[in-house]
């Protein structure tokens, strides 16, 4: 364990970010598998909205850079194509 203040400090605010970091990517996993549900029920007025909402979630967490940008652009275009596929 490290000894010295600088250090202590450190580790502390490394255990912060870790959890809140934990929390943000748990939240984007859980969002992510409810609009995947969303989408595949036969309710298109509803899936629109919600993704809409996981579009912003997955914008946001790019910010707080908790994900790469290319990996929400990724999430977004397949959300996207399975929507234009379950509504086509």
């Amino acid at each position: 364990m490290a000894k010295h203040p600088s250090a202590l400090k450190a580790h502390r605010q490394n255990v912060k970010r870790r959890d809140r970091n934990r929390q943000l990517r748990s939240r984007l996993r859980a969002a992510l598998k409810s609009i995947r549900v969303t989408i595949d029920s036969d309710e298109p007025g509803t899936a629109k909205g919600a993704l809409q909402d996981a579009t912003s979630l997955v914008d946001r967490m790019v910010t707080k850079r908790i994900i790469h940008r290319n990996t929400a652009a990724r999430y977004k275009s397949r959300l996207t194509k399975r929507m234009t596929r379950k509504s086509a």
